[in-house]
């Protein structure tokens, strides 16, 4: 293989973070009215090393009735991936998009099981397109004169 082909390649996807709060159990467990979710979705991105990137997805779910809180996870899912010989353009759209595609669905497996082994009912988060939310924060980023994270 020669040292200038392009090379991406994962090193690793791991659980980076999760957490679960109730602060209104058991009594809000005993409620038979359906909770309200709320889903938040966050891509980050960090280079460690000389061709190593660390990409990161987090899922935030608040569940609540009548505005106290059911359940309020968050979950940090990542990997380590390892891109060398492409251009920077070709980096970023890697990590926002590609990266994201593959640490997804652990994520999504991550807070399915959280959120039902603390006796609720599986919260299954949709399917999501990252070459749409790439496309946006590359706008946003054109919009506010700045440059996408590498």
């Amino acid at each position: 293989m020669s040292d200038l082909e392009p090379v991406f390649l994962i090193q690793r996807v791991y659980l980076k973070e999760a957490s679960l709060e109730q602060p209104n159990s058991p009594q809000i467990m005993l409620s038979s009215e359906q909770p309200a979710v709320d889903v938040g979705i966050a891509v980050d991105t960090l280079q460690v090393a000389d061709g190593i990137f660390e990409g990161s997805v987090t899922a935030t779910v608040h569940a609540t009735i009548k505005e106290k809180t059911v359940f309020l996870v968050e979950v940090k899912q990542a990997g380590i991936f390892e891109i060398r010989n492409l251009n920077v353009d070709s980096v970023q759209q890697i990590l926002g998009i590609s990266c994201p595609q593959i640490i997804y669905p652990y994520l999504r497996g991550n807070v399915a099981d959280l959120i039902q082994r603390a006796g609720f009912p599986p919260v299954n988060l949709s399917e999501l397109n990252f070459q749409m939310m790439y496309d946006k924060r590359k706008e946003n980023a054109a919009a506010d004169g700045d440059k996408l994270p590498q």
